[in-house]
């Protein structure tokens, strides 16, 4: 063991020249040293008390660090301190084999109290002790903390409580907890995808750990009169949007499960569709009389100021009802839902004889191969294959979906039908008749014919259809270009594009050809300056005078109707860059709040008449809790091709009934064994341009349309 001194070479000095020099001793004050390293280096100290080591082998003085740097000096690792050229080898290789010794030794002290299962709390300790290890040499004092407490003390990288207390199996209980509610309480899963659900478990996790859950009877009342408080708060904000805009109330009767008729209001704006009342008319009779008395008793709740129109069912008391509502309050307009319209337009259309023959025939060939093994597995194998769709019973509108879809599948269906294993399939039943379908080229002309003549309805039903954005402005324009569009796929051979053109007249003369579509079909920017395509019947320009008559009289209507040949020939603000340049993509009613401000009885009545919308499928939705209180609205496209085959694209809207009825449950398992599996995909929100240039209406070659009057071959 060393004596520890100030001097380099103490045996070579006298005693009367000690005293002279700079630096004192410090025998016996110095604590003494037993590491491996001191048999190899000295300590000294100067006056000002720092210290020092100095190597016995090359002199090198090391500041700082203490006697672990010193032995990486000796060991020769490079990096904190210089490698001693004269150490020899083997006190080198003694020296290394004490600092592995040393720092196994750290590593497992820093563990002995780590479980298993605290996986991240164990990775976190070692990042910790590898960073101690390596600033271990600049600290000038030892604590006698033990290194577990001293890693969460005095270490920059303290562990998160996240870290140390959520570990992998305590967050599954906690998930298991939750699913075990679900399942135990027959709650549906899709409820968790419900804005609130998140937000309850963080509130939970908030309020710390003892909270206890309101109980049956909080829940029922208490909690339930807040609620409804929070829900008459946001009812009120919306009725300030209702004063600007105006609003329509929408209308739908329907049957519960214990056939009690009912009968939903809500009221659109463009900030979201508010949920007035549903009123069970089960002991009301319904004819025009009592129904009006009903919607004049809900105007007056909604202010007759406030509402702009009444969308209703089609029916003919509906119809007679609100014609005596205009009566009653002139300034208010009735009209037929739209969508229930078109979709009577694709009723009437697949009743066609060649129409019900292509969709029976692709039926057949959807039927075969979904109730077979083999051809479905076989058709699965193939590259880029999507389930085959098949025919809803009550949406028309996937007749021609299906058709679509299977003209899709062609090549894959007649490549089955030809391949070597379907031979052992003729002997099956209705194995001939599909692969006679699919290989008849007329089946495929004519689907193809379909389908084209079809598309432009379907666009405007899905628009409709949509409570994105006020589709008003878009209706007229809509039936006129699915019209033309039929026409010019037919090249206006008269014989074959007059059935469906009779149609369309027939459901839109007698339904839709109200002035209130004409008004917003003019004021609608977007169409008003394609001049191109601009219909200039009278009846339009009809439309937007008998509109601006409900609302103004005497000066102020004179002052309105001077206006609108500003607006016609885009003069002022409507004729600058930006006004030119958005008209196409903004929303119409956003176009005039930015631009018709010089013109301030043009612009209010132009955003009153195009904020409305054209349908009242809004009312056929359970309006449960859920969708009350929810704000952030989705796009559901009723006819999204794409989607359609999804279980959640039908169901998406509708809240399950809380308790399970078994016998419904079974009677779904065994209609789910006959129906195509779907494929899980991301479904978003579908954005319409409803001024893109039809592609569809291609022109058809004299071939193509003469194989549509062709019969098809009989198939037995």
């Amino acid at each position: 063991m060393f004596v520890y001194s100030t001097q380099l070479n103490m045996d070579s000095e006298s005693p009367e020249q000690a005293p002279s020099r700079s630096h004192s001793s410090v025998q016996s004050n110095v604590r003494t040293k037993t590491d491996i390293g001191w048999d190899y280096a000295t300590l000294v100290i100067d006056a000002n008390g720092k210290k020092s080591c100095i190597c016995n082998f090359c002199n090198k003085v090391i500041n700082g660090g203490g006697i672990n740097r010193v032995k990486k000096h000796l060991a020769g690792y490079q990096g904190e301190v210089v490698a001693c050229p004269k150490v020899p080898s083997d006190v080198r290789f003694t020296i290394q084999g004490n600092l592995k010794e040393t720092a196994q030794k750290d590593k497992d002290e820093s563990t002995f109290t780590i479980s298993d299962e605290d996986e991240d709390m164990e990775e976190t300790l070692r990042r910790n002790m590898k960073a101690r290890s390596v600033k271990a040499g600049k600290r000038k004092a030892t604590s006698n903390v033990h290194p577990f407490f001293s890693k969460t003390v005095n270490d920059g990288a303290q562990p998160t409580i996240k870290s140390a207390m959520q570990s992998k199996s305590k967050l599954h209980d906690v998930d298991l907890a939750i699913a075990m509610f679900f399942y135990d309480a027959c709650v549906p899963t899709n409820a968790c995808n419900s804005p609130y659900y998140q937000h309850m478990v963080d509130k939970i996790a908030g309020i710390g750990h003892g909270y206890k859950a309101p109980n049956y009877h909080a829940l029922r009342v208490k909690l339930l009169g807040d609620a409804k408080k929070s829900v008459s708060l946001l009812f009120d904000s919306f009725r300030d949007q209702w004063v600007e805009t105006g609003c329509t109330i929408m209308s739908d009767g329907w049957r519960d499960i214990r056939q009690r008729h009912l009968i939903n209001f809500l009221v659109y704006c463009p900030k979201g569709i508010s949920f007035l009342k549903s009123v069970d008319a089960s002991d009301i009779s319904s004819d025009a009389t009592n129904l009006c008395n009903l919607f004049a008793e809900i105007v007056e709740m909604v202010e007759r100021n406030n509402v702009v129109q009444l969308v209703t069912d089609n029916a003919a008391n509906y119809k007679l009802a609100g014609t005596k509502l205009c009566e009653k309050y002139p300034s208010i307009t009735w009209s037929p839902c739209a969508t229930h319209c078109l979709n009577l337009v694709l009723k009437d259309v697949s009743e066609l004889d060649n129409v019900k023959s292509l969709v029976t025939l692709a039926s057949r060939v959807t039927v075969f191969i979904y109730n077979h093994k083999w051809p479905l597995n076989w058709l699965r194998k193939r590259p880029g294959w999507t389930e085959i769709i098949r025919p809803g019973a009550t949406r028309f509108g996937t007749a021609f979906i299906a058709l679509q879809s299977l003209y899709n599948h062609k090549e894959d269906l007649q490549a089955m039908v030809i391949s070597s294993e379907y031979k052992k399939m003729l002997k099956v039943g209705n194995a001939v008749e599909c692969r006679d379908i699919v290989m008849n080229e007329n089946f495929w002309k004519n689907s193809l014919i379909t389908v084209k003549v079809m598309t432009p309805l379907l666009k405007l039903l899905r628009l409709l259809d949509s409570d994105e954005k006020p589709a008003i402005g878009y209706v007229y324009d809509g039936m006129r270009r699915a019209r033309k569009g039929v026409k010019e796929l037919f090249k206006k051979k008269k014989e074959l594009y007059k059935p469906y053109t009779n149609i369309i007249d027939r459901r839109w003369d007698r339904m839709l050809r109200k002035s209130i579509h004409c008004a917003a079909y003019w004021l609608n920017p977007a169409i008003q300056y394609d001049r191109a395509n601009l219909c200039k019947k009278n009846e339009v320009v009809q439309g937007v005078l008998e509109m601006a008559e409900k609302y103004f009289q005497g000066q102020a209507l004179v002052d309105l109707t001077s206006t609108l040949g500003h607006f016609r020939d885009a003069t002022g603000t409507f004729g600058r860059p930006s006004a030119v340049a958005s008209h196409s993509v903004s929303c119409p009613d956003e176009w005039w709040k930015l631009f018709g401000g010089d013109l301030p009885v043009l612009q209010k009545f132009a955003i009153r008449i195009l904020s409305q919308t054209a349908s009242s499928s809004g009312c056929e939705r359970n309006w449960s809790v859920r969708f009350i209180f929810k704000i952030d609205k989705k796009a559901f496209d009723p006819i999204d091709y794409e989607n359609i085959d999804k279980t959640d694209f039908w169901v998406i809207q509708e809240e399950p009934k809380g308790d399970l009825d078994y016998n419904e449950l079974e009677n779904m398992l065994q209609e789910q064994e006959h129906e195509p599996a779907s494929q899980s995909q991301e479904t978003g929100s579908v954005n319409v341009d409803e001024n893109e240039v039809d592609t569809e209406f291609q022109l058809l070659s004299d071939r193509v349309i003469d194989a549509y009057n062709t019969p098809m071959s009989e198939i037995p």
